[in-house]
């Protein structure tokens, strides 16, 4: 899996211009899944993510997470983390797992963060528009297969 991790104040999903996930602090987790990807991969990154210390304590030193802080998690379905840009201009995707596998895995992915937090989600294959803002900025890359 490969995981982009944003830190925000408040983000949003919207399909054809209806919101359909909306949150205040949390996290904004754009989720690629990969072929090789399993439940081993699928577990490390739920407990990486929730208990990630990446908010600010009393003293402004990133020491608290999600978690800590009661946040929520938008989570959003994104192939395009495993593009392959070495040849031409064109991306390939063909890194990523099939629609059938990751639409799967990213829902699994997603009933396990909810056991610990609220977690919104935008709809695995549409064309989304997403609106966060980014605190801090705090931007995370987080690959299950570089632990």
């Amino acid at each position: 899996m490969k995981i982009i991790i944003q830190r925000v104040s408040e983000a949003s999903v919207t399909i054809d211009e209806k919101i359909v996930g909306q949150i205040g602090q949390g996290l904004v987790l754009l989720v690629g899944v990969g072929p090789e990807d399993n439940q081993e991969d699928l577990d490390y990154a739920v407990r990486k993510i929730v208990n990630m210390r990446i908010f600010s304590d009393a003293d402004d030193k990133m020491n608290l997470s999600v978690c800590d802080v009661k946040g929520s998690i938008l989570s959003i379905s994104q192939f395009t983390l495993y593009a392959d840009t070495k040849k031409g201009n064109r991306p390939a995707f063909t890194g990523a797992a099939k629609p059938d596998k990751a639409s799967h895995f990213y829902d699994q992915f997603n009933a396990t963060l909810a056991e610990h937090l609220p977690v919104e989600k935008g709809v695995f294959g549409a064309d989304m528009k997403i609106a966060l803002v980014n605190d801090g900025p705090v931007t995370i890359v987080l690959d299950t297969k570089s632990r």
